[in-house]
């Protein structure tokens, strides 16, 4: 980013992303078409990749959440499990992580039952072995990404 106005701007809109031209503009005390300019600018750039509704699981009928981590049956099959999985919409995120498994991905569904049987397509459809741990509670998720400031980031 550019300076601390594109700093804090990125930082309204990781807090609010339904924040309005205006908001921005007294937030980061520049004038609307200044504010709209650097957000098109932004997302031209690609610092801003979107904009998303945040929903409740449980109102939406996924209440169960988990972690499954996965392991190739065969160390020598092809590394495509991301792209094997891909077409399962319960599967929320899939991370290459280091460690004994290969990947894990934060699952939600309905019920322990449907929590069963996405673990079987998850085998069948990638050929991969298994561990999962459900979630019990969530504190906090989605929280904000923001930016670190130059001298941070040159720390770092």
């Amino acid at each position: 980013m550019d300076d601390s106005v594109d700093r804090a701007i990125v930082a309204e809109i990781a807090r609010d992303g339904r924040a309005t031209l205006s908001q921005l503009s007294d937030a980061v005390g520049l004038s609307v078409s200044a504010v709209q300019s650097r957000l098109r600018r932004l997302e031209t750039r690609g610092v801003i990749t979107g904009y998303r509704a945040i929903l409740d699981p449980e109102l939406v009928g996924t209440p169960l959440s988990a972690f499954i981590e996965i392991t190739p049956l065969d160390p020598a099959q092809p590394d495509n499990a991301p792209e094997l999985l891909e077409h399962l919409d319960a599967i929320e995120a899939c991370h290459s992580i280091a460690g004994d498994a290969s990947y894990m991905l934060f699952v939600r569904v309905a019920s322990p039952r449907a929590l069963e049987e996405l673990v079987r397509d998850i085998r069948t459809a990638a050929s991969v072995s298994t561990r999962t741990t459900v979630v019990l509670q969530t504190y906090y998720e989605n929280r904000p990404i923001l930016p670190l400031a130059t001298e941070d980031a040159v720390e770092s």
